[in-house]
């Protein structure tokens, strides 16, 4: 078969490295939170594969392909401890997607691997939906389309760009039912967040150090309103959610007392000042918690909720079952006030637990501090202090993306003392234990901290991107008080919000803090994803917006109208023949080779007559004229052929004519 643009590479080893690189580039986007040998056996299969299709060897036997399955079953079995289950399962899909590619022999094992390709693509929205991951999934699919048009075209040697074209056409098909389908259905948050990797928002426990990633979600909690005129101060701008107290290495949990009630710290409240009224709107939150400012009081409301919402002796208001539909009350709050015992009592004993054997380095950090004679008689909070200023002087940062923080043991030593880099429950948890250390009570806070002020709609609007954790310690003669250590490391966290995880190393280079500011645009950028189209379809953002009449028509008419371009598009109508401009063209030039007088009708005759006009000097003429009529009319395909490839053979032809001269009589 003839090739208009020669031979190169054959096609079978063409399109077999095309569709191990569309692969490789599906697979990528898994291997980060594989085991480190899954990531060591697809690239090597991956490349095994690619050096037997340039060196045209044969493929591997059934004996050592079963080798290498009962090799991966061992080591996910030995990475998961199992099978079956979500980890496993993922780290065995990437696997067997990449052995598959050692059994290409027949077009059905390639219609195998091509689909295995579309459930990958598949899979990585059950761990993301970021931009990211859709950029990725949308070149994946056009990758492997265009390897799937390829198979489809058996004859002759398709090049890739039109192979290309064709499969970019596909998804342009595509888009219109997919804009309705987005329209009309929902679309489920992740269903299995990564490895290691978590969303902002209130829990009822905190398993430190197994977050290595943290993205923020901005879906709203709340819309509190104040009186007109009325500000809310920033010391206002905590959210008070459960309040974490037990800690056995690894997670914070609700304290279970080891004291009877009347030993049990009490709440012991203390207003300051004039009260804020305010009314607030609280979506559901599925915990049995009103995350509420930290002093509130005098809740009012129609809810059946609130008769049996209460207030802790931790402040934190608690329900008898979990909240799952919103809630509209009023309240009081109070922005200054203290709370809790300003005496000893046996219960303040329980926030001073710490699990045996855990970060023994931390230990010994509050040991030699407290042999400083600056603190060895010191109080609990001259002790804070000292440790905030270790946290500002110390090299700390705060990032969103840490990485993981290793076996639970010495996590918060490795925390401390190498890695210096978290977010606020690493700071606040961090500081707990070292103040359980010292012998000072503490505990760890969690909720929410910071508002947005929506000037169009008058009301402060509490984020899940505003989840925070901070410390309590007890400070003799004036009960608990409230330290933010995040507050040390990052001051702009509790002004201007949560800040954007720091620039990825491949941008600190650049000069300026270019690489910090591009984080910070893709950091909102990705928020507005998740608003306007992860969350498009949700409850809360159609409650969140009033749609009128003429916009809804207006896209019902836009749908409908690329559903009337596809029907148009896919509507069966003849295909006009290339033939007859490609024979005028060569026409033209043969009449300036030949002279005046009647033209030949086929090529094979025009070939003849400037093989007798031109003689030799015709010879490649006669060769591009030869392959265009066997191309035109090849037995093995009736018909003028693909209209591309005929065009190429014409502008062959075209140009050895017009390289003869004009006869000279």
């Amino acid at each position: 078969m003839l090739s208009p643009r020669g031979t190169g590479r054959p096609r079978e080893v063409r399109d077999t490295l095309f569709l191990l690189a569309v692969l490789g580039f599906t697979v990528a986007p898994h291997l980060p939170g594989q085991p480190a040998w899954t990531t060591v056996l697809v690239l090597g299969v991956l490349a095994w594969r690619a050096q037997l299709a340039l060196r045209g060897s044969a493929l591997p036997g059934r004996g050592l392909l079963l080798g290498l399955l009962l090799l991966a079953l061992g080591l996910s079995l030995w990475s998961h401890g199992s099978l079956v289950g979500r980890a496993a399962g993922h780290t065995l899909l990437v696997v067997l997607v990449a052995l598959k590619t050692l059994e290409l022999r027949a077009r059905r094992d390639a219609l195998v691997v091509f689909f295995l390709g579309f459930f990958l693509v598949l899979a990585q929205f059950l761990g993301s939906q970021s931009p990211g991951t859709a950029l990725a999934a949308v070149l994946s699919v056009w990758g492997l389309l265009t390897a799937l048009v390829l198979a489809s075209l058996p004859a002759g040697k398709p090049p890739l760009r039109e192979a290309a074209g064709l499969a970019g056409s596909l998804l342009l098909l595509a888009l219109p039912p997919m804009l309705l389908l987005f329209t009309l259905l929902p679309r489920p948050q992740p269903f299995w967040p990564g490895a290691g990797q978590a969303r902002t928002g209130l829990s009822d426990s905190l398993a430190w150090g197994d977050v290595g990633q943290l993205a923020l979600d901005p879906q709203p909690v709340m819309r509190l309103r104040l009186p007109p005129g009325q500000v809310l101060p920033p010391e206002a701008r905590y959210f008070r959610g459960p309040v974490l107290a037990q800690f056995d290495g690894q997670r914070w949990t609700v304290l279970r007392p080891g004291f009877p009630r009347a030993l049990q710290p009490p709440a012991n409240l203390r207003p300051e000042g004039q009260p804020i009224e305010y009314s607030v709107q609280v979506e559901p939150t599925r915990l049995p918690v009103l995350p509420l400012p930290e002093l509130s009081g005098d809740l009012r409301g129609a809810a059946p909720e609130l008769a049996e919402a209460r207030r802790e002796d931790d402040l934190h208001w608690s329900l008898d079952a979990p909240l799952h539909r919103r809630l509209s009350l009023q309240a009081r709050l109070w922005p200054q006030f203290r709370h809790g015992p300003v005496e000893p009592v046996l219960g303040l004993q329980d926030y001073l637990e710490l699990p045996p054997g855990h970060n023994p380095r931390l230990l010994g950090l509050a040991a030699a501090m407290r042999r400083d004679p600056r603190l060895q008689q010191a109080g609990a909070r001259t002790l804070a202090d000292a440790v905030l200023q270790q946290l500002r002087e110390g090299g700390y940062r705060y990032t969103l993306a840490p990485g993981p923080m290793g076996e639970p043991r010495d996590a918060i030593d490795r925390f401390w003392f190498e890695r210096k880099a978290g977010f606020c429950e690493h700071y606040a948890a961090a500081f707990v234990v070292l103040m359980r250390a010292f012998d000072v009570p503490a505990r760890l806070v969690t909720g929410y901290q910071g508002a947005d002020w929506e000037a169009g709609e008058g009301v402060w609007i509490v984020r899940q991107r505003h989840a925070h954790a901070w410390a309590e310690i007890w400070q003799a003669g004036e009960g608990w008080l409230r330290i933010d250590p995040t507050q040390a490391v990052a001051p702009d966290r509790l002004q201007d919000g949560p800040p954007p995880a720091e620039a990825a190393a491949w941008l600190r280079w650049l000069p300026g803090g270019l690489g910090a500011r591009w984080q910070r645009g893709w950091q909102a950028f990705e928020q507005d994803w998740h608003e306007q189209v992860l969350q498009a379809g949700s409850a809360a953002a159609r409650a969140e917006r009033s749609t009128s009449w003429p916009v809804r028509a207006g896209l019902g008419l836009a749908l409908l109208g690329l559903l009337g371009g596809l029907v148009w598009r896919l509507a069966p109508r003849p295909r006009p023949d290339p033939w007859p401009a490609c024979w005028a063209r060569l026409g033209r030039c043969a009449q300036r080779a030949l002279g005046p007088g009647p033209q030949p009708a086929s090529p094979l005759a025009l070939a003849r007559a400037l093989k007798e006009r031109h003689g030799a000097r015709a010879a490649d003429a006669a060769a591009a004229l030869d392959a265009l009529a066997r191309w035109r009319w090849r037995p093995e395909e009736p018909g003028h052929g693909q209209p591309r490839v005929l065009r190429a053979l014409a502008r062959q032809a075209e140009a050895a004519l017009r390289r003869l001269p004009p006869p000279t009589h």
